[in-house]
């Protein structure tokens, strides 16, 4: 059908010639009008559009193209691509006339006018006749949200991975703390039978002190694999500062024994969140276990709170010596620790829990001057809007 109307317009422009002043006015309404349709309809599309010559330079580009770019109706005809995004010019000298010219494709990063991820597709239109200047049509797909999904899906499943190895391991540790607490209670027994001397006291203070060993241990495991064992969370209307209010009293004795000072203040009537409580323990937890073990005997750590339409937030802020530049990007990632003796799991299984709760962690850090953790909840009221939409 293109083909036919394209014959029908050539057949017309043939006889220009015959046209009184009349039919060319009917003529140029008719192609306006065509014209303002494909615009109307190529600036619907998502994808951004655009049409170059072989030297990179703009001669067409729709409304999505605009907006990925950064540059207003005015500004971005005439423009060369390859000076709006550097490195990106591909080789377009390969072939002669009757040759395929090269179609292209590849990802990018945008910063302007925000930080994107682009996947850029190119395709060369053949000019009419020899000598015709060659043009290519652009596709621009920004693909940052599916990158970003990407990327955490395969976060996920790696992270999967550690925690299924970490609780074997720590499923086998239980075997032999079994055996080892059953053999010391047959020793026991028989040390009771042996006459009374300086000794058999010796010996019992020792097997006492081995036995609170083995519960203590068992103990570490019991809680290790009730952190990092991943089940939904029992979600419930759940407040905030009450549940830290619990956690920091548990800690009481151990921050007043660092004589380090917690400063909270988290309104009461600070909008609910539906969270499990119990996991929301564990995340609070971690979070002032690493502000605690970051700081000095005197250090203080802050902690605050406010809420917008859509979120809830918590800051945790120390004054410790912050973490190093280059240890950031893998701050989150399991077994990575920059604690003697931390194991590296405290943050990825915080992350995991708000992930799974529809919040975000966020953490920012100045080496000498300390840490705050952001964690965003959605707003119980906000949920119950979105799903309802």
């Amino acid at each position: 059908m293109a083909g036919k109307k394209h014959s029908s317009l050539d057949r017309v422009l043939g006889r220009l010639d015959t046209f009184d002043s009349v039919s060319l006015a009917n003529l140029v309404q008719r192609l306006a009008r065509e014209r303002g349709l494909f615009e109307e309809i190529f600036n619907t599309l998502q994808e951004g559009v655009l049409v170059i010559r072989d030297d990179g330079v703009i001669e067409y580009g729709n409304a999505a193209a605009h907006r990925l770019i950064g540059l207003g109706d005015d500004e971005l005809a005439g423009q060369t691509l390859w000076r709006l995004m550097p490195g990106l010019r591909p080789s377009l000298d390969e072939g002669s006339a009757g040759a395929a010219l090269p179609v292209i494709a590849r990802e990018f990063e945008l910063t302007y006018p925000e930080p994107r991820t682009v996947r850029l597709s190119m395709v060369p239109i053949r000019g009419e006749g020899r000598g015709a200047a060659r043009r290519f049509v652009v596709i621009l797909n920004d693909i940052t949200r599916e990158k970003r999904t990407t990327e955490q899906r395969i976060e996920d499943e790696r992270t999967s991975s550690v925690l299924l190895l970490a609780a074997g391991v720590a499923h086998e540790l239980g075997n032999p703390l079994n055996s080892l607490t059953i053999h010391l209670q047959l020793i026991e027994r028989k040390l009771k039978k042996l006459k009374a001397s300086k000794d058999a006291d010796s010996l019992a203070e020792s097997l006492r002190v081995c036995r609170g060993e083995v519960t203590r241990l068992d103990g570490i495991i019991s809680n290790f694999l009730e952190a990092i064992r991943p089940h939904p969370p029992d979600l419930a209307e759940t407040n905030l500062p009450d549940v830290l209010a619990e956690v920091l009293r548990f800690q009481q004795r151990e921050f007043a024994d660092r004589g380090v000072v917690v400063e909270a203040e988290t309104p009461a009537a600070l909008p609910a969140v539906m969270a499990d409580r119990n996991q929301l323990k564990q995340v609070f937890f971690n979070l002032t276990k690493n502000a605690l073990e970051a700081m000095p005997p005197g250090g203080k750590l802050k902690i605050k709170s406010h809420a917008d339409d859509d979120s809830v937030f918590l800051l945790f802020g120390d004054s410790g010596a912050g973490i190093k530049p280059e240890d950031i990007a893998r701050i989150f990632q399991p077994y990575h620790t920059t604690k003697p003796g931390g194991h590296g799991l405290g943050l990825m299984i915080v992350q995991r829990i708000m992930r799974e709760h529809g919040g975000q962690v966020g953490l920012e850090s100045k080496e000498g001057r300390g840490t705050i953790v952001t964690l965003q909840f959605p707003r119980k009221d906000r949920r119950v809007r979105l799903l309802r939409s």
